[in-house]
């Protein structure tokens, strides 16, 4: 068994992250939510497009206000009205104002913002009875960003906030990576889908769905390949056209010792290279990963790939999960949600685990031969502290039904029995 780290440094080096200059296609802004950026971004647009106004106030010029108080104000004329959106038609000249609202273009002649707590306003005239700073509340053109300079960066998720910016920027199309396609499979005799009548023994394929949602949730787009028979004939063919339509192969079951355990010998079979067969965690023992050289994949679903030659190769990652559902999931999460994210094109520093130091609300038992995750809810305490509430019930690898609401995975490391609550404990972010 190869310990985690180990795993985890093997894994994200066998990722071959997409070609920036072949694997990318260019989508709409309206197309690009949750797409990673593969080109740096730049606009045409100064921000602020022009120097305007932080505040409700009067525009006027320092030098007529410099020295004034309360006790001897400076009387300014209004010359003009300046609500946001409206272009200045007066020059403010000596002894003059300008009434302005947040956002309004500053007009010529001024380079100050008075805020209007600070004035009275008598008729056509406004008495300033505080002397502001110079330039004050004035935001000037191109302070935030100069146009033609880089606005945002390759290797980047594009949530709210980007897509806010790239919106204001009048970016409306963007070069971004080609999501990765991921096959799914579920292996096993006693497996039926969710619509079919249980007969004895058998159990309801829950993995094909959550690995779909997995992916889904990642940018990636699943490819459920349904269930494959425990029969060496059926998962050959199961695998051969998963690694032909896929960049990434995740199946379930049959990578224990078993006797109808078929998957390593049929990854063989076809060629495979096998890089681990099992990993020092619980759950999630039996992992194995290999990987295959095979064209990309051009699918009709997939246009951005029309233009892709079609002698580029890579190497397509296969993974054997374990069939029980909290071990499958605990895997992704801890395996194959980082190398999915380094191939998606995230930068490697980005896509690895994340964890956190929190204070354990319960005891946490683990047998100390290897590195166990126990599943919970992370949280913070009125003091903006993190804590781990272990999910109550049983944690079997087999026990589905408490890992709803998991956001994370406490880690009791090898060799430690137990980690009483009120001491700190590492909990790997999931989601």
């Amino acid at each position: 068994m190869l310990p985690v780290q180990e795993a985890e440094s093997i894994i994200l080096n066998l990722v071959q992250p997409f070609d920036p200059r072949l694997e990318t296609q260019v989508v709409e802004l309206s197309a690009a939510t949750n797409r990673i950026l593969a080109a740096t971004v730049t606009s045409n647009l100064d921000f602020p497009h022009w120097d305007n106004s932080a505040m409700d106030g009067y525009a006027v010029r320092y030098s007529d206000v410099q020295s004034c108080n309360r006790e001897q104000p400076v009387v300014l004329t209004i010359v003009e009205e300046i609500p946001a959106g409206y272009q200045p038609q007066c020059e403010v000249k000596p002894g003059q104002a300008s009434r302005i609202f947040t956002g309004g273009c500053m007009p010529k002649g001024a380079d100050t913002v008075v805020m209007q707590e600070n004035t009275k306003l008598q008729d056509n005239q406004v008495m300033i009875l505080e002397a502001p700073q110079p330039q004050a509340f004035v935001r000037h053109r191109a302070s935030f960003y100069q146009a033609q300079t880089s606005l945002m960066k390759p290797g980047i998720r594009l949530g709210a906030p980007e897509i806010a910016v790239l919106a204001a920027a009048q970016c409306n199309q963007l070069t971004v990576y080609r999501r990765p396609r991921v096959a799914i499979f579920s292996t096993g005799n006693e497996l039926v889908t969710p619509d079919q009548p249980l007969k004895p023994g058998q159990i309801v394929d829950s993995n094909q769905y959550a690995l779909g949602t997995f992916v889904s949730l990642l940018g990636g787009v699943p490819i459920p390949m349904g269930i494959v028979r425990d029969q060496p004939d059926d998962l050959k063919n199961a695998i051969a056209n998963a690694i032909s339509e896929a960049d990434m192969v995740l199946s379930t079951g049959g990578v224990s010792v078993g006797d109808y355990d078929y998957v390593d010998k049929i990854l063989a079979q076809l060629g495979a290279e096998i890089h681990i067969h099992s990993v020092a965690v619980k759950p999630g023992k039996p992992l194995t990963v290999a990987t295959f050289t095979s064209p990309l994949p051009n699918s009709p679903e997939d246009s951005d790939l029309s233009s892709t030659p079609s002698c580029l190769k890579r190497p397509v990652l296969y993974f054997g999960l374990p069939g029980n559902p909290v071990s499958a999931l605990v895997s992704c999460w801890r395996f194959v949600k980082p190398a999915l994210l380094k191939l998606s094109g995230l930068p490697e520093e980005v896509s690895k685990p994340v964890f956190v130091k929190a204070i354990a609300c319960n005891d946490l038992h683990a047998g100390g031969g290897r590195e166990t995750y126990l599943w919970g809810q992370l949280c913070l305490d009125a003091a903006g502290n993190h804590e781990f509430h272990l999910a109550s019930g049983s944690h079997s690898s087999g026990n589905l039904i408490n890992l709803a609401y998991t956001n994370g995975l406490a880690v009791v490391p090898i060799g430690k029995t137990l980690i009483r609550a009120g001491e700190s404990v590492l909990v790997l972010q999931v989601g």
